[in-house]
C-alpha cells in the first residue's frame, strides 16, 4: 500500500455549486428549522471569495438546479483521489442526478472517471475520509459496503476501511483531517466511538484535534504554494469554543467564515497533475 501522499493538501482547483432558492425547503425537511437562502447565498459566495482570492484557488462554478435542491452540496458528488475521478452514487435517490454536472465538469479537467454502475451499491462523499495514507468510509443509512468496496476497487493503493456511522450522520459530520496525521473530531460519544474505530483499524498513529462541537470538526486542511499550511473552519460565532480549539491547537494558518453546510459538503478539491495546469497558479483546494 501507499505511504503518506507527499502532496497531501495540496490542491490546485475546487468545484462548487450556486445555491438554489429551493433549498430553503430541503434544509427545513433535514432540520426542521427556518433557512434564510438570502443569507445561505451571501454566504456561499463568500466562501467562493475565500476559496479564489486568498488562497489563489482556480474554482469552477457549477449552475444551481431548482429541480435538485441540496445540488450545492458538492461533496457528495464524487471522490477524487489523484488524477481519478470516482464518481458516487447517493444514497437519496432523489440526489443521484446531481453527480452529472460534476461528472461532466471533472470529465473537461481530463481527470480518468470511473462511475459507480452497480445499482446495489450507494456511496456519498461526506462518507469519504482520505488521510492521505488510507481511506475511511462510513457505512451509513447514505453509504453500503458495497459502495465502499467499489471505493477500494478505484483506489486500490490505498487501504479502505469501513467505520459504521449511526444517527443519519455521514463520517463527515463530526470528522475531516486538520493537517497530515491530525484527525479534527467532535467530542460527543459517538464522534469518540468511529474514532476507536479508525485507530483500531489502521496501522498509522493519527493525533487528534478534539472540538466541544461535532459540527465544527468538519474543516478543509490545504497545504498551498506562497500560502503554506491553512485550515478552513467555521466562523467563531457559529461555534465560539470549538473555534478557540481549532485556533489554538494547530500551527496553520486559519481562514473562518460563516456557511451554511459543511465546509467540505460545499466543494470537491481537486490536485491536477502539474502538467495540466499552468505554472503561476497557486494550488486550489479538491479533495485529494
Amino acid at each position: 500500500m501507499a505511504g503518506l501522499m507527499t502532496d497531501f493538501g495540496n490542491f490546485t482547483h475546487a468545484v462548487v455549486r450556486a445555491i438554489p432558492d429551493s433549498f430553503a425547503k430541503s434544509a427545513q425537511r433535514r432540520s426542521g428549522g427556518e433557512l434564510d437562502v438570502s443569507k445561505a447565498q451571501r454566504e456561499h459566495e463568500l466562501y467562493i471569495g475565500v476559496l479564489k482570492h486568498e488562497l489563489g484557488l482556480r474554482v469552477l462554478e457549477l449552475p444551481a438546479d431548482e429541480s435538485l435542491p441540496d445540488c450545492a452540496l458538492v461533496g457528495d458528488a464524487a471522490v477524487v483521489c489523484g488524477d481519478t475521478a470516482l464518481i458516487a452514487r447517493p444514497g437519496a435517490a432523489a440526489r443521484r442526478k446531481e453527480t452529472e454536472a460534476m461528472r461532466n465538469a471533472l470529465k473537461e479537467l481530463n481527470l480518468n472517471i470511473v462511475d459507480m454502475e452497480d445499482e446495489s451499491a450507494t456511496l456519498d462523499g461526506e462518507d469519504v475520509l482520505f488521510t492521505g495514507r488510507e481511506f475511511f468510509v462510513g457505512i451509513s443509512t447514505r453509504t453500503n459496503q458495497r459502495g465502499a468496496e467499489i471505493l477500494a476497487d478505484t483506489f486500490k493503493d490505498y487501504a479502505v476501511s469501513m467505520v459504521p456511522v449511526q444517527n443519519g450522520q455521514r463520517l463527515k459530520s463530526f470528522c475531516s483531517m486538520a493537517g497530515p496525521g491530525l484527525v479534527a473530531i467532535g467530542s460527543s460519544e459517538h464522534a469518540q466511538k468511529c474514532l476507536k474505530v479508525v485507530q483500531q483499524m489502521s496501522d498509522h498513529r493519527y493525533d487528534k484535534l478534539t472540538v466541544p462541537d461535532d459540527a465544527a470538526a468538519n474543516c478543509v486542511y490545504m497545504n498551498l504554494p506562497g500560502k503554506g499550511h491553512v485550515l478552513l473552519h467555521c466562523a467563531q460565532e457559529e461555534y465560539p469554543e470549538s473555534a478557540k480549539v481549532s485556533l489554538n491547537s494547530t500551527q496553520h494558518g486559519t481562514s473562518p467564515f460563516p456557511s451554511p453546510g459543511g465546509l467540505t459538503d460545499l466543494l470537491r478539491n481537486l490536485r491536477l497533475p502539474q502538467r495540466r495546469v499552468p505554472l503561476h497558479l497557486n494550488a486550489t483546494p479538491f479533495p485529494s
